[in-house]
């Protein structure tokens, strides 16, 4: 019997080992960490501009109540209509873009609960001016932070790893999940949203450059780069819709908790897979941030991932609201809308991790960001939902393009030019990100508020088609002669150890990678 007990705890114990040595839970870590970092990222974009937008109404209900008299009992009028609770109730029925509406007013009462559907949408215009710069503010405030902390997420896992970072951005992540699930003013939303950032930059930096030490051949590394960032389209696509179904139906905190408890196994997950206690330093030392920011090969990706980006993140902030202002549309269609251009995005990732490394990745950039600029001058013409489907599609297609292209050509551009130490590289490319949905939704509500939404995409359109042409600088950056040398040995050496168990490594990681 014990020896029974004993062979049972010794599979167990290998199975264990046998994980902790897999490429391929690693490949699944990073996924899910991604995955989860975006689906929060964007499964606030339908629910903070209707949440607050309730929150106006409901103040606007409550005014009104302490002026009206009490409501007299359902028995004094017999013939006028009363709600279950025995409140007064007036009703009318209008129909907008073949949506019938039904304005239900209760007497007014404090704590009243409205809808984003209760009320006539026209009559909202000024504050749905001005709530285009509040929420703005609000969801650029992740990327700002971001941006901050990208630079000092670099170095520290070339001292600690790409273990302890990554797992400290586990903890921070779900503190602001949890967050979002129940904090009800502007100020707090702000804090977790702001939270959020500095977890993103841990999972994103550690996430991405544990990829990149991992799969060292430049095909290899961009088709699974592929999939890693298939877990960013994967969230983008359901974040929106998602938030929207579930805080129509289920309340505001519903996305947030369920989100928070996958968020809680992927910590679990890292915890038994990556042992993130122990620190494992890099053999070399990597080229600094100044060094990399001062390759222009390197500026040229930078530049295409911000602006990009920035394009994507203005439509999250401005989109819902201008919706609400023309379409007067329910809060459930705010997320739904941008299920065309998520859906193409996630299959636009993982077909381009593969096919832009034979097509070449400058030009899979170029293409991108033309037909981005084409799908943002189009997407103003909607009269309503239906007419964005295309021009949705259209900026997913080319931001699935783009993303796929720049990101591995960056850990490229570093094998090839600078010492293949990956932290600092993709705490870079985080900062482009983080840049364009810093700037992105900060000038867009001034932008919109001043000039409308349909001169706002003609700018970001023409902003991408003028950088478009600097993509064919990366068709073929110049490499020094002993790196090439050095990675023609390391890819013949890799041709033979990737076998069908090359899966099999040993763990922990080891984050240096001798030259």
């Amino acid at each position: 019997m014990k020896m029974l007990t004993c062979a049972k705890e010794c599979g167990t114990w290998q199975t264990l080992k046998k994980a902790r040595q897999s490429r391929t839970m690693v490949l699944i870590i990073v996924w899910l960490a991604l995955f989860l970092d975006f689906t929060l990222l964007t499964v606030v974009v339908p629910i903070i501009p209707s949440f607050l937008y309730n929150q106006h109404i409901a103040e606007m209900n409550n005014s009104v109540a302490l002026k009206q008299p009490k409501a007299l009992p359902p028995t004094a009028f017999p013939d006028i209509p009363y709600s279950t609770d025995g409140q007064f109730t007036t009703e009318n029925t209008t129909r907008t873009e073949g949506f019938e509406w039904r304005n239900t007013t209760e007497a007014p009462i404090v704590g009243l609960k409205t809808t984003a559907a209760s009320v006539d949408c026209s009559k909202n215009d000024s504050f749905l001016s001005d709530e285009n710069v509040r929420v703005g503010l609000l969801l650029a405030s992740k990327a700002i932070v971001q941006l901050l902390v990208n630079p000092l997420v670099g170095p520290l896992t070339n001292r600690l790893g790409y273990h302890i970072p990554m797992f400290i951005g586990f903890v921070i992540l779900f503190t602001s999940t949890i967050m979002y699930a129940f904090v009800n003013t502007y100020t707090l939303l702000f804090i977790a949203r702001a939270l959020q950032g500095v977890g993103s930059s841990c999972s994103t930096v550690s996430g991405l450059g544990m990829l990149a030490n991992q799969y060292t051949d430049d095909k290899e590394r961009g088709k699974y780069m592929g999939i890693a960032l298939g877990g960013v389209a994967l969230g983008v696509t359901i974040g929106a819709p998602f938030g929207s179904v579930m805080y129509h139906f289920a309340g505001k905190s519903s996305p947030f908790l369920i989100l928070a408890a996958l968020v809680l196994f992927d910590g679990v997950l890292q915890l038994y897979i990556l042992q993130p206690t122990k620190i494992v330093t890099e053999s070399q030392k990597g080229s600094s941030l100044l060094e990399l920011l001062r390759d222009p090969y390197i500026l040229v990706a930078v530049g295409s991932l911000c602006f990009s980006n920035m394009a994507i993140a203005i439509l999250d902030q401005a989109l819902p609201i201008w919706m609400l202002k023309t379409m007067c549309v329910p809060q459930l269609y705010l997320g739904l809308a941008f299920l065309p251009s998520t859906v193409s995005y996630l299959l636009c990732m993982n077909l381009f991790g593969i096919v832009a490394h034979k097509l070449g990745r400058w030009l899979c950039s170029l293409i991108g960001m033309v037909l981005l600029a084409i799908s943002l001058f189009t997407v103003p013409l909607a009269t309503n939902d239906y007419y964005l489907i295309l021009p949705m599609c259209g900026t997913g297609i080319s931001i699935g393009m783009i993303d796929a292209s720049m990101i591995p050509i960056m850990g490229y551009l570093v094998d090839i030019r600078h010492v293949s130490v990956y932290g600092s590289i993709y705490a870079i490319s985080d900062v482009a990100l983080c840049l364009g949905f810093a700037i992105g939704p900060s000038i867009g509500g001034a932008i919109v508020k001043a000039i409308g939404f349909p001169w706002l995409m003609f700018i970001i359109g023409v902003m991408n088609i003028a950088y478009a042409p600097l993509c064919a600088f990366l068709k073929n950056p110049p490499a020094k002669e002993e790196k090439m040398a050095i990675l023609s040995q390391d890819n013949a050496v890799n041709a033979n150890l990737y076998t069908a168990e090359s899966d099999i490594q040993d763990f922990p990681m080891t984050e240096a990678r001798k030259e």
